[in-house]
């Protein structure tokens, strides 16, 4: 008889996971941080991209609405790259260990990637590329290949990460919750650094010899940052691995003598047709809410640079109209950089507000709501900044500063739902796959594809969508907007309520 899809999966992962507990005790709490820091290194290079890479590959010529094609990266490879990497780490029997490869790896990718971004306007010009007619197309394509690499880089480093601290803390649910609380607490650390760094004007002059004749200042910026986040990996990933050792794996081998294989991907696309309702819900929910935040994490940094600073990154616009698209640019960096300070402290809170409003699905309903006030709100801080410039005749000094600060106050409070958007799906997951008797590898594989797919139609129909409606950022936004709410409505109705002594919850979300 054949059994049950989700049922395989979880016996796969089961066994895997009983392995790991019963290799050690769980090690020293100094050790667990050590590998942990290796996610500031991991994220201050995902905030860079965040911040700076949309708007530079414009200043290379590719136009706005075309723009976010270069993301489709970004889903694709955690689709692809982080389910494989997760299943060949899980099994890997190399005498390093079954993590540390996978991260040396990733790191390694990571410092070509970085050499290929920075460089892509100096070596596309050597290549021929003619600085005074656009678009740049071979410096393009050596960023695009440099930022796809960089995506699969990140997404290489990030999954063994995780599964390293897990396999360090020896299934014992204590650990398991210190080691992600300074997981998350590093990734806050690497997203302030990286869009402080993005946000400094004069950070070339550290490294002075970045600015080149085909690399101007804000590539010289871009450059200096990515040599600073690269720097910081490659220093904490060697500190960690040196100093937190990794015993071989060795598999055990099943009635006919053989290891054990679980088929990841086939057994991820038929637990499709074994889906109990509530984890429908929270797949539907899941996608809209990823339908609204992702224009938003694509063109936050544009938008500041475009609407609200009234600035024009196109390579055939004036310098004057440049260097606000810029100096928007770095704003919207710095909007970012108290996004995550607020995300920081809003996830060390979320298990007390979580009680205080009456559980995890009506926290994550509201935010919603707040997520869609914020997203229309960016149309009312667009309109005030036209305004302005109407009224002071196109002015060519930025907005005023009641409506820099209203832009930057929403960056700030986007970081309350940003939080629960990283916590309360997941920890859902693990209790409806638990109910079900599902693994919970294959359930969170399940709820990726919720996440990667709304990105993906994002990355290819954003643009062109904002196109529709007369360009600029504020028709996504309003999309999104709108796919806010409708989550945030479906959260509060038709999303099963968790028990509220499910122990699932109680691991995932460190609730007592």
């Amino acid at each position: 008889m054949v059994g049950h899809p989700m049922e395989k999966a979880a016996n796969g992962v089961g066994a895997l996971e009983t392995q790991t507990a019963e290799l050690d005790q769980p090690e020293r709490l100094r050790k667990i941080i050590s590998v942990a820091s290796i996610a500031a290194g991991v994220q201050f290079g995902w905030a860079l991209q965040l911040s700076l890479l949309t708007p530079y590959v414009q200043l290379l010529g590719i136009p706005h609405k075309w723009a976010s094609l270069i993301w489709l990266c970004g889903p694709i490879s955690g689709m692809l790259v982080q389910p494989i990497v997760g299943y060949h780490s899980d099994r890997c029997t190399s005498r390093f260990g079954r993590r540390r490869p996978f991260i040396v790896a990733g790191a390694g990718l990571v410092t070509v990637a970085v050499f290929l971004i920075g460089y892509a306007a100096d070596i596309g010009h050597s290549m021929g590329d003619q600085l005074n007619k656009p678009p740049r197309t071979r410096a393009i394509a050596i960023f695009a290949l440099g930022f796809w690499i960089l995506d699969v880089a990140n997404n290489t480093l990030q999954g063994p990460c995780r599964a390293f601290l897990a396999d360090l803390s020896a299934g014992n649910a204590k650990k398991t919750r210190t080691a992600n609380a300074f997981f998350s607490f590093f990734m806050a650390v690497g997203n302030v650094l990286g869009y402080a760094a993005g946000s400094y004007r004069n950070l070339y002059k550290v490294v002075p010899f970045t600015m080149t004749e085909s690399c101007d200042l804000y590539c010289a910026n871009l450059k200096t940052c990515f040599f600073l986040s690269i720097t910081l990996l490659l220093l904490v990933t060697f500190v960690s691995l040196c100093y937190v050792k990794e015993k071989p794996w060795t598999p055990e081998p099943t009635a006919d003598g053989k290891p054990s294989n679980v088929p990841f991907f086939g057994e991820i696309f038929g637990a499709f047709k074994e889906l109990k309702r509530p984890m429908w819900m929270l797949l539907i929910v899941t996608a809209l809410n990823w339908i609204a935040w992702f224009p938003f994490l694509l063109f936050d940094t544009d938008w500041m640079g475009r609407e609200v600073y009234g600035g024009n990154s196109d390579a055939t616009a004036s310098a004057a109209s440049k260097k606000l698209y810029n100096d928007g640019v770095r704003a919207g960096a710095l909007g970012l950089m108290l996004n995550a300070i607020v995300l920081g402290f809003m996830s060390l809170g979320v298990e007390w507000v979580g009680r205080k409003l009456g559980g995890a699905k009506r926290l994550w309903g509201i935010v919603n709501f707040i997520l869609a006030i914020c997203l229309a709100m960016t149309v009312l801080v667009t309109k005030q900044a036209e305004n302005h410039r109407r009224d002071h005749g196109g002015a060519k000094t930025g907005p005023p500063g009641n409506v820099t600060a209203g832009a930057l106050t929403l960056f700030a409070i986007l970081g309350i739902p940003q939080a629960i958007t990283f916590s309360i799906p997941f920890a859902l997951a693990s209790i409806f796959s638990t109910n079900s008797g599902a693994g919970q590898g294959l359930s969170l594989g399940v709820l990726n594809l919720a996440i990667v797919v709304p990105q993906m139609v994002v990355s290819v129909g954003g643009g062109p969508f904002d196109e529709l409606f007369g360009g600029g950022n504020i028709p996504a936004f309003v999309l999104g907007a709108i796919a806010a709410a409708v989550s945030g409505i479906l959260a509060l109705t038709v999303l099963p309520s968790p028990p509220p002594d499910a122990p699932a919850f109680k691991a995932t979300m460190g609730f007592h």
